[in-house]
This record gives structure tokens, C-alpha cells and sequence, in this order.
């Protein structure tokens, strides 16, 4: 029988969510809760690839088990499992259901401070620069993306995807540089490799002058990559909307 889960997890420990030789990833430590509390090896599939430091706040994965859950599993499993991951429920899908292929609609944040937060290191990048950006200017370059639907200039080299086509339905800044804090958002069927931080960081170039919008604009046209790319650090990315188009149901504690 095939089950979906619904995590969260600050990613500031872990070098992404794929299992790979030698690092400690978050697919690795559930896998190793899964398959200690539920006696059998267990392996999960998860609705995507998250690098080194980034963060989800609503995360699915699935797995496979037909043998029969121990009572209270989800408290139990989450006592395992190291605090900064954390189980919220498991659930029975169809057979065929997949995390990672059968989502239609992600969202992300990224958190910007312009005040140093001792407490905030984890989970939010800290603008050092003394020129602060023009938030108007951010929020028109974001607001350009939504006329395109591919987006090579965004996208780390060494991919292997067969497409750059994503359907980009939102990019927006909330906040301002003298309030203290921006976060931006952004919702797609799909993001490429690197995509968002890379988009983040163009924002931020375009806010303190150091790439033109018309620059932005050529480059997606053109579909090829900017003079000045930014990939901006990954702590203050987050995962924060996973949907299904409504067929998830039933729970499971």
C-alpha cells in the first residue's frame, strides 16, 4: 500500500533532501526513522529536491508499507526522528499516486534581513551592504517574470532538465529595507535547479542598480543569462505550498 506524509524541516544542518555518499540529508534520517520503527527497510520519495540549507514549512514524500502501523505511529516516529524534522501526518493514496510528479502547484519564500538577528541565522539571509536596495525596483522586476514562460537565465548550468518552461503564477516583495525584513514570494507548477535563489538575487541587483531592468528584460527575450547572476545564499529559502488538485484524502495518525 502506497502512503503519503507531511513534513517540515529547517534544512540548516543537512546537505539538501537527497540521500548522496558521505553528507547527512533529510531523506536519509527518515528513512532510517521509517525503517527502524516500522521493522522493515523503507524508502521514501519526496515532491522535491531542496539544496544544502534550504528549509520547507509543507513538504509530502511517500512510501510504500503493507504491513500494519504501530499505535500512535506519527508520535512515535516523531520522537525519533532528530527536532528538526518533524512528521504532521501519514496517509493512505492510490497506488500509483506520486509525491514528486503529481504536485501542480509549488510555493516559495525567501526571507530577507536588513537588521542583524543573532537569532535569525538559520532561517533568513542578512543584507550587510550599506546602499540599500530600492524596493519599488525589486517589485518591478519580479512583476516582469510573469510575462515569460521559460526561464533559462534562471536556471544553474549543469541541469539536465528537458525543459525551461515553468507556469509562473506569482512573484511578489512584501516589506521593505527600512522596515527591517522583505520576504519574497513565488508560486509555479515548477521550479528549474537554482531558480528562485537565482531570481532573488536579480531582484536584489535591480533594487541597488547594479542590473538594469531593460537587462532583465533582453536576457529574457534572448533566453540567455545575465551578466551579473546572483545565486543568494540558500538559509533563507523556504518550501511553504504543496498542492495535489484536491485528490489527497483520508488520514492516518
Amino acid at each position: 500500500m502506497r502512503y503519503f506524509a507531511e513534513l517540515a524541516y529547517n534544512g540548516a544542518r543537512y546537505y539538501g533532501w537527497q540521500k548522496q555518499p558521505d553528507k547527512i540529508s533529510v531523506q536519509q534520517q527518515l528513512e532510517k526513522s521509517f525503517s527502524t520503527i516500522l521493522g522493515t527497510p523503507i524508502e521514501v520519495v519526496g515532491c522535491g529536491r531542496t539544496d544544502t540549507g534550504v528549509h520547507a514549512k509543507q513538504y509530502f514524500l511517500h512510501f510504500d508499507f503493507d504491513g500494519q502501523f504501530p499505535k500512535a505511529f506519527t508520535r512515535r516516529i516523531n520522537k525519533f526522528l532528530p527536532p528538526d524534522i518533524a512528521i504532521y501526518r501519514i496517509f493512505e493514496v492510490a497506488p500509483d499516486a506520486h509525491a514528486r510528479f503529481d504536485a501542480t502547484h509549488r510555493a516559495y519564500e525567501y526571507h530577507i534581513d536588513f537588521v542583524k538577528n543573532p537569532f535569525g541565522q538559520e532561517t533568513a539571509y542578512f543584507y550587510p551592504f550599506a546602499h540599500l536596495p530600492e524596493p519599488a525596483k525589486m517589485q518591478e522586476a519580479a512583476q516582469l517574470l510573469l510575462d515569460y514562460e521559460e526561464f533559462f537565465p534562471f536556471c544553474k548550468t549543469h541541469t539536465d532538465v528537458k525543459t525551461m518552461r515553468c507556469a509562473l503564477r506569482r512573484a511578489e516583495w512584501e516589506g521593505t529595507p527600512t522596515e527591517g525584513k522583505m520576504v519574497f514570494h513565488i508560486a509555479s507548477d515548477r521550479f528549474l535547479r537554482g531558480m528562485v535563489r537565482l531570481i532573488v538575487g536579480m531582484c536584489l541587483n535591480v533594487g541597488a542598480g547594479k542590473t538594469a531592468l531593460e537587462e532583465v528584460r533582453q536576457a529574457m527575450d534572448r533566453q540567455e543569462r545575465l551578466k551579473k547572476s546572483w545565486s543568494i545564499p540558500p538559509q533563507g529559502l523556504f518550501l511553504t505550498d504543496v498542492r495535489y488538485d484536491g485528490w489527497i484524502e483520508g488520514l492516518k495518525e
